[in-house]
């Protein structure tokens, strides 16, 4: 498990958001379904190859939506509009300017809204296994009705191992999952929210409808999804892609919605994930002869922060700044700070401001 430490930003009406941060690198930011614990998804052996693949490349960021999670549960506003608020709330808190997004299942509705909303803070979006019409929304036959079926069996066996419920809600997230795979989700229900808060957040879910929006987005969008995917079929992934201006569709060869790390499908996303994400800044060329220390004022010069600030910052003096900004200029190449801020930024650092 990487390190991480949880912190808490209020939103708009008061609700405290639980997010945190693992990995170095450029920013992105996990919108994930609303099955979500901080502390346990890295426990979750559904969850944890996404953390890793993420973590190990990138500065990730994650939160639990409200009404899961360590995120406040008792809430009195729980709707697809609190959810994007919720999201502005959490990146604003993080101190990111722009960054990229990975949207699962339901964190897909929630990161086209938010993309189409602030256009000149999302760099790029990826979209995995997700779709712009709840259920309720969709013309599939019988679509409604399975929502229906969902929510009544949700209420019966939540969190229950040995209950239908439970046994179908695994397998459709993976078929080809083992009796771990089985209670690691089960453990996950149990300490993401309750039945009656699952039931809730569900309901939230089926009735969404972001076309509108899909439409409008200008960054770069992929959208990739399993062939097979029981709990979001396939066509919705089409349809997003054919809604997205621009966007890329790349379909993975699995029956899996959380494919297993074993499979050939999942290396192939990973390659794909960083292939489309920014790379990192070890990777941008003269930036791997970089110290850490060098690096850590590199972050810091990219923010907009003079010698004098930098130096109270890490508790140095501005005769070792000078020095390490010499250093750093004639590794990089550049003659000027404003030729560094650049030349810094466009590698991922700074996004993180000073609040």
């Amino acid at each position: 498990m990487e390190k991480q430490y949880v912190r808490f930003c209020r939103s708009f009406d008061g609700a405290q958001i639980a997010y945190a941060a693992t990995g170095n690198g450029p920013p992105v930011v996990m919108l994930p379904n609303w099955l979500t614990h901080l502390d346990y998804q890295w426990r979750s052996v559904a969850w944890r190859p996404w953390l890793e693949a993420l973590s190990a490349r990138y500065r990730l960021i994650r939160y639990d939506p409200r009404g899961c999670g360590l995120s406040d549960r008792d809430v009195s506003d729980l709707s697809f509009e609190t959810w994007v608020r919720d999201f502005g709330a959490v990146v604003d808190a993080a101190g990111l300017d722009r960054f990229s997004l990975v949207g699962i299942c339901q964190g897909g509705p929630i990161a086209i809204e938010f993309a189409a909303r602030e256009p000149g803070r999302v760099g790029g979006l990826v979209l995995y296994g997700t779709y712009a019409r709840g259920r309720n929304r969709r013309t599939t036959p019988l679509e409604p009705e399975k929502a229906r079926v969902m929510l009544e069996m949700m209420e019966l066996g939540w969190a229950q191992e040995d209950h239908a419920f439970m046994r179908a809600f695994a397998t459709q997230f993976q078929p080809e999952g083992s009796l771990e795979h089985l209670r690691s989700w089960c453990e996950l229900q149990r300490v993401a929210t309750s039945a009656a808060g699952a039931v809730q957040l569900t309901r939230v879910m089926f009735d969404l409808d972001v076309q509108a929006s899909a439409a409008r987005l200008t960054c770069p969008t992929l959208v990739a999804h399993a062939d097979r995917d029981a709990a979001v079929p396939l066509d919705e992934g089409r349809l997003l892609a054919q809604i997205i201006p621009g966007a890329r569709f790349l379909q993975l060869d699995s029956p899996n919605h959380f494919m297993l790390p074993q499979e050939p499908a999942w290396a192939l996303l990973v390659e794909a994930l960083h292939a489309f994400l920014p790379r990192s800044a070890a990777e941008e060329g003269a930036f791997a002869d970089l110290t850490e220390r060098e690096r850590e004022l590199v972050d810091l010069i990219a923010r907009g922060l003079d010698n004098h600030q930098i130096a109270a910052h890490l508790a140095i003096s501005e005769k070792t700044v000078r020095n390490h900004v010499s250093s750093i200029f004639a590794k990089l190449g550049v003659e000027s700070r404003a030729q560094a801020i650049v030349v810094a930024r466009d590698a991922g650092y700074g996004a993180r401001r000073d609040r």
